[in-house]
């Protein structure tokens, strides 16, 4: 049987690659696909016997060893698909024979070495990709007469020098792709005349001068990344006539001027001028490109107001336009920018109030407008963005009250509200944000007593920031529960007490403030790596870093100290003793106001008597009753306040028990 393909990609075949396809019964093999396996091994030398295969791939696999030298006997060949393995070596200038070849995919290997300028002799060549090995070398100007090449992808390799000066030659260039790589200099001129050209990406260089205004040529282009590079210098204002335009990232660069020219296409997706030093507006025309998803203009020096017409950008997923020169409020038309996630704007002079309306944007993941100008207080509407994880105000003229609804934001990371003029306590419904990464309320007018429900923010890890407000009370031990805390500041505030000793197990903790409080007592054991610096501005703290503990200041935490032992018994003895004197002096005054009497016998009584077991109780006026006997008489026993007349004129007489006769 003459077998002409064999297709057996897609399955789970190991060991090497048969050696033997091309004898026997099969010498006419055109075909051969084990792509998506998990053979090894390398290339046999057997299988270049199969000379008129036309189609090799063996992409996919765990192939090694080195591309063979005699690869030119394989003269058929137009399409060798050797991607996704683990070659080495170089590759051979041999493979410059194979006339046919139209597709030499190599990428994701490890092949090292320049590319040979034999390469120049594949006329037919469109398809070249080389990314992701670690080739070196510069490209070679013989590649320029491959005039068929259609796609060039060597991102991710060290090729060094320049791009080609007559890269022009290219006129069926689509792909230019050669981001990742030490390439120098200018953008060629030529390269405008890739009249075909689609995407052009130069990104991750060390390119450097003005854009050649050659490429208002490239009408087709639909994507430009060049970030990464030292390009400069202002746009040439014919790049306006690229129309088809979607991606654009030309950032970290040294662009001056402005950005108009990038503005022309009304089919913008991406635009990111990051990091370069563009002035001027933010062109309203951007407004046109209805599509628009991701628009980056941070850290530049654009002026002037957010155009009220990008509430038409709907699309809009990410707006930063932090770190310009910005002014004016935010406008109101951005509300209808529903699907927007990342929102920033610090670093601009934007004032007026936070917008209530910022909480009808529920799909907000990330919102930062510190560094502003922004006062009033925070709107609790806020507390409706329920995928925040980013909230930062900082650095504004905020006031009021933190909004309790902050406890909304369950899936919030960051929470950044410092430098403003917070006032009121620290909402404990913060305890809800248990997500919390970081959270920093520093440099605020904030009162009341640390809430001891931080304790529960389990995955707080970066910082907890809560300095320079005006915080009384003492340290919170629950805060012995972030085991996971890296920075704690505490500091310039009005703390006292000792310093939990819960906190002395955070052994995560590597910095560390809390001066300038009154704190007292002995450190916790755990403390002594840090700085004696955390602490200053506590006078009564000790123990280490700091001085040795007297026995005056000992603490209670590890044991109760002998003066301290001392005063306890002091204490107790002095207040039993203060008892039993007062208890002594109210019997002797009780004592004093009784007194011994003897009754004469007299005839009558007015008074009533009654009998109660064997003794008697005679209650009467001024006449006693005759009674053998001796009796006590009690001033007013029933009332000691009584008056004087009251006194003298009702008695009790108790009668004590002397004999039973009645006169």
């Amino acid at each position: 049987m003459n077998i002409e393909s064999l297709v057996l990609a897609d399955n789970f075949l190991t060991g090497e690659v048969p050696r033997h396809l091309c004898m026997g019964n099969s010498p006419n093999l055109r075909k051969l696909f084990l792509a998506r396996n998990k053979l090894s091994g390398g290339i046999p030398n057997e299988l270049l016997n199969c000379s008129s295969l036309r189609q090799l791939d063996l992409s996919d696999n765990d192939l090694t060893g080195e591309l063979p030298s005699n690869i030119d006997s394989l003269e058929n060949l137009t399409d060798l698909l050797l991607n996704n393995n683990s070659f080495t070596g170089t590759l051979p200038a041999q493979i410059g024979s194979l006339s046919d070849l139209e597709s030499l995919f190599l990428f994701h290997n490890s092949l090292t070495g320049s590319i040979p300028a034999e390469i120049g002799k594949l006329q037919r060549l469109s398809l070249l990709y080389l990314y992701e090995n670690q080739m070196s070398g510069t490209i070679p100007l013989k590649l320029m007469n491959c005039s068929s090449l259609t796609e060039i992808d060597f991102f991710g390799n060290h090729f060094s020098g320049s791009i080609p000066s007559t890269i022009g030659k290219l006129k069926n260039l689509v792909l230019l792709q050669l981001r990742q790589n030490d390439l120098s200099g200018p953008i060629p001129p030529s390269l405008g005349y890739c009249k075909n050209l689609r995407s052009l990406a130069l990104a991750d260089n060390n390119l450097s001068g003005t854009l050649p205004v050659t490429l208002k040529f490239l009408t087709d282009l639909t994507l430009v990344t060049l970030y990464n590079n030292s390009l400069q210098g202002p746009l040439p204002e014919a790049l306006f006539l690229l129309k088809n335009l979607t991606v654009i990232n030309i950032s970290h660069n040294k662009f001056t001027g402005s950005m108009y020219p990038l503005s022309g296409s009304n089919n913008l997706i991406v635009m990111d001028l990051t990091n370069n030093s563009f002035s001027g507006p933010i062109p309203t025309r951007l407004a046109e490109s209805k599509g628009l998803i991701r628009l980056r203009l941070r850290e530049n020096f654009l002026n002037g107001n957010i155009p009220p017409e990008f509430g038409a950008l709907t699309e809009l997923s990410f707006l930063d336009l932090s770190s310009n020169n910005l002014t004016g409020e935010i406008p109101m038309q951005l509300s209808k920018c529903k699907k927007l996630e990342h929102f920033t704007l610090q670093n601009n002079n934007f004032m007026g109030i936070i917008p209530s309306w910022l909480g009808s944007l529920q799909s907000l993941g990330e919102l930062d407008l510190s560094s502003n100008k922004f006062h009033g207080q925070v709107p609790s509407d806020l507390g409706n963005c329920s995928r925040l994880l980013k909230l930062s105000l900082s650095d504004n003229n905020l006031s009021g009250d933190i909004p309790l609804e902050i406890g909304n934001l369950s899936s919030l990371n960051v929470l950044n509200l410092q430098r403003n003029s917070f006032s009121g306590s620290i909402p404990a419904t913060i305890q809800q944000c248990t997500k919390l990464y970081t959270l920093k309320l520093s440099e605020n007018s904030l009162v009341g007593e640390i809430p001891s429900e931080l304790g529960e923010l389990n995955d707080l890890q970066e910082m907890l920031d809560l300095s320079s407000n005006s915080l009384p009370g003492e340290i919170p031990s629950s805060l012995g529960n972030l085991i996971k805390l890296e920075r704690l500041n505490l500091s310039f505030n009005q703390l006292q007490g000792d310093v939990p000793s819960s906190l002395g197990t955070l052994t995560s903790l590597h910095v560390l403030n809390l001066t300038n409080n009154r704190l007292q007592g002995e450190l916790p054991s755990g403390f002594s790596q840090f700085p004696p610096d955390s602490f200053l501005g506590n006078d009564k703290l000790c123990g280490a870093p700091l001085s040795p503990c007297s026995r005056s200041m000992g603490s209670v935490r590890k044991s109760l100290s002998d003066t301290a032992v001392a005063g306890i018994v002091v204490a107790i003895v002095f207040t039993s003793t203060m008892i039993c004197l007062t208890m002594l002096y109210i019997m002797l005054r009780i004592w004093c106001n009784w007194r011994r009497v003897s009754i004469s016998n007299s005839d009558g009584s007015t008074g009533d008597e009654f009998k109660k077991g064997e003794d008697k109780w005679v209650c009467g006026n001024d006449h006693q009753k005759k009674i053998h006997g001796e009796y006590w008489k009690v001033l007013n026993c029933m009332n000691v306040l009584a008056s004087p007349e009251q006194v003298s004129s009702n008695t009790c007489i108790f009668q004590l028990k002397a004999n039973n006769n009645v006169v």
